[in-house]
């Protein structure tokens, strides 16, 4: 589950860690009252730099797209606060479509001296956690591990002692802190692990962890992913899912513990395990077809899980043909094709159904299906069924 950058930002201040002033707000003049909020705050009323307004998006790339900009005035504040909200913003990460603005993020500006990049990983390689540093922070970090991967530094972090100061001062050091920075950095640091601990992170990354002018360290930006396999420890946590940023489907079949991934094809497919999910897609690809969807309606689902995979699968316009491939081991053959028939006579479904069922009580699935008078089309194998879904697409 993805935070957004406020949201992020708040956990990291009461983490106590340092992060700009500024106010998060869902319409141009809540914008305006956050820019003034800015000005009391701390300036006493006599802040005199530029705002800097942030569309809030579960993507990167935000600024490259328009979705930051530094403005001069109030009144450039509310104007640009109506052109991003209640408008998609396209990014490299989210293109052709884009995520709707709903909210945006109004800060301070701070007198940048130089831009790190900082995250903190689980890093399946080492099975450890990772924490990962470049003196070359900012928009292109993805040019710079492309193009100059010696300039990304890490450190790994032993489960039992955490990060211990030696491998905090390593990074600042290579990160050409001095003085009072690196102390600031290692406290920083150690901060962003006990965060990350504690709250079950995936990922953490600031980009950029800035140096101000006056050697202060500022986290300018953050973005925070939580373990959704956590979350049922983290109730504060869940409650800020913003299912806006995510696809319409894909946020219904996690409401109905559903495993959907949406994809580009028009073969929508309903599989049971991620590993033959991941080995039918492969194979409707070695055809010539192309998946819609990875979704794996997990070993123990029920008629009624059934038929609301297929209304999710449905609801994707692109979806030509259905795919249904199930070993039946914990879920029966039978279940699945219950939940099947259900599902093509609840929706009323026109597009056609290939079926290939293996498994516990396959036989009486199978008869099932053959007596139910619809055209559901038999497969007698893996092979046979990605054929058949392919040919039935074209």
């Amino acid at each position: 589950m993805n935070l957004h950058e406020y949201q992020a930002k708040n956990l990291l201040k009461q983490y106590g860690l340092p992060t700009p002033i500024g106010a998060v707000a869902g319409d141009a003049a809540g914008a305006v009252t956050a820019a003034k909020s800015i000005n009391s705050e701390q300036y006493g009323g006599q802040y005199r730099g530029q705002y800097v307004v942030k569309a809030q998006i579960h993507a990167g790339g935000r600024g490259k797209a328009g979705g930051v900009k530094l403005l001069d005035s109030l009144t450039e504040v509310e104007a640009y606060a109506k052109k991003l909200l209640g408008n998609p913003l396209v990014t490299y990460q989210n293109a052709p479509d884009g995520q709707l603005v709903n909210q945006v993020l109004v800060e301070e500006t701070l007198p940048i001296a130089h831009e790190l990049y900082l995250s903190m990983l689980v890093d399946r390689t080492h099975e450890r956690l990772v924490v990962v540093a470049s003196s070359a922070g900012g928009m292109d970090i993805e040019e710079i591990a492309a193009h100059h991967p010696e300039q990304i530094l890490q450190e790994v972090c032993d489960p039992l002692n955490g990060l211990v100061g030696y491998q905090a001062r390593n990074l600042a050091f290579a990160l050409n802190l001095s003085g009072e920075q690196i102390a600031a950095f290692t406290k920083l640091l150690k901060g962003l692990y006990k965060l990350f601990k504690e709250n079950d992170l995936s990922l953490l990354e600031i980009n950029p962890l800035i140096v101000t002018t006056d050697g202060k360290l500022v986290a300018l930006d953050c973005k925070m992913s939580v373990d959704d396999n956590a979350l049922y420890r983290h109730k504060d946590l869940s409650e800020l899912r913003d299912l806006s940023q995510e696809d319409a489907k894909e946020a219904a079949a996690h409401a109905a513990g559903i495993n959907y991934i949406a994809l580009n094809g028009n073969i929508g497919c309903m599989v049971n395990g991620a590993g033959l999910a991941m080995a039918t897609m492969d194979l409707i690809k070695l055809h010539g077809g192309a998946p819609a969807n990875f979704l794996d309606v997990g070993g123990g689902a029920t008629a009624k899980t059934v038929t609301k995979a297929f209304k999710i699968i449905l609801a994707d316009s692109n979806v030509k043909a259905i795919l249904v491939n199930i070993f039946g081991g914990i879920m029966r053959c039978d279940i699945i094709a219950e939940g099947i028939i259900t599902a093509v006579k609840e929706v009323g479904m026109l597009i056609p159904v290939i079926v290939r069922l293996e498994g516990t009580n396959v036989d009486l699935g199978k008869q099932m299906l053959r007596e139910s008078g619809l055209n559901i089309i038999s497969a007698e194998n893996l092979t046979d069924v990605a054929k058949q879904a392919v040919k039935a697409t074209q």
